[in-house]
């Protein structure tokens, strides 16, 4: 069996596979932290990843927005003629992931935000990903960018066939496109095309996600996980805090928080909207400390890359 991931060092994550990192986060219980962030702008100080920042503030998992796959830059990492999501695993020792956006053209609320064929998500970006190592890729849209849940479902298809690490799929907020964020019947067709990590928004993130809605779509989960009996086909659930709120009062940060956490959220997903690409480091710890307590809290940030 593997660890809890409250318990998780660097060593342990360089040795798991896909299926044992889902296992860890189960085995968590609603006390994993995900941290965003942009890797197309300068770190908010200088010498330094975001990553790395987001590391020290208490993140289990980092998640890299705006990763241009055929141009690869981190910001902020020592130039390096190898793989950069490599180079930077072992700076954070940590799973990293990148977002990959099913871009549609259709059911537009507004003018649509052109982004590189390098963010999108394509079989080409998909092989990509595989090829560098990425431990999970998250199938969802940045403001603006036209990604709508029907894209999203034959990308998960598509990425069950040539993606071994984790898939994420869901939308944090409309992407610009007017339709239903989450409901019961998207989460049920996502489930069906084999996506390990449900995406939600967080109670109090978007107009209409409502404590009913969540607690309705995290039925479905709960009812699939009881049917499987491979540890491996189980889904989890992240909720995500992608509307700004990443720089809001570190009160609103704990009640997103406990409130996910009570109605049985897996993951708290914070996003990368406070200054230069990273949510405030406080409010990444004010995240840890609500939903662990500040014993795992401060294990998870003193914890040497050399255990």
């Amino acid at each position: 069996m593997v660890k809890r991931l409250l318990d998780c060092t660097a060593s342990d994550y360089a040795a798991m596979s896909a299926a044992d990192l889902k296992q860890a986060i189960y085995a968590a219980e609603g006390r994993t932290i995900l941290s965003e962030n942009v890797v197309s702008l300068q770190p908010i100080v200088d010498s330094v990843t975001n990553s790395e920042i987001a590391a020290f503030a208490g993140a289990d998992l980092i998640l890299l927005n705006a990763i241009d796959l055929n141009q690869l830059e981190i910001k902020g990492l020592p130039a390096t003629d190898g793989n950069p999501i490599s180079a930077l695993k072992r700076l954070v020792g940590k799973p990293i992931g990148i977002n990959l956006e099913p871009v549609a053209h259709e059911g537009l609320m507004s003018t649509q935000q052109a982004i590189s064929t390098g963010r999108q998500a394509t079989l080409a970006t998909i092989q990509q990903a595989e090829k560098l190592g990425v431990d999970y890729i998250c199938l969802t849209g940045n403001p603006g960018t036209g990604v709508n849940n029907a894209q999203i479902l034959a990308t998960i298809k598509l990425a069950k066939q040539h993606f071994s690490g984790l898939i994420i799929a869901g939308k944090m907020h409309s992407s610009g496109v007017d339709e239903p964020i989450i409901n019961a019947k998207i989460a049920t067709d996502f489930i069906a095309a084999g996506v390990d990590i449900l995406l939600v928004p967080a109670l109090y993130t978007v107009p209409r996600i409502t404590k009913a809605l969540l607690a309705e779509v995290i039925q479905v989960v709960d009812a699939h996980n009881t049917q499987v009996a491979n540890p491996a086909d189980k889904v989890l659930t992240m909720a995500t805090i992608g509307t700004s709120q990443e720089s809001s009062p570190t009160e609103v940060i704990t009640k997103i928080a406990l409130e996910d956490k009570a109605l049985g959220i897996d993951i708290h997903h914070i996003g990368d909207a406070g200054y230069a690409g990273i949510a405030f480091p406080e409010n990444i710890n004010a995240l840890g400390l609500a939903v662990r307590g500040e014993r795992h809290q401060l294990r998870i940030r003193a914890r040497s890359l050399r255990r």
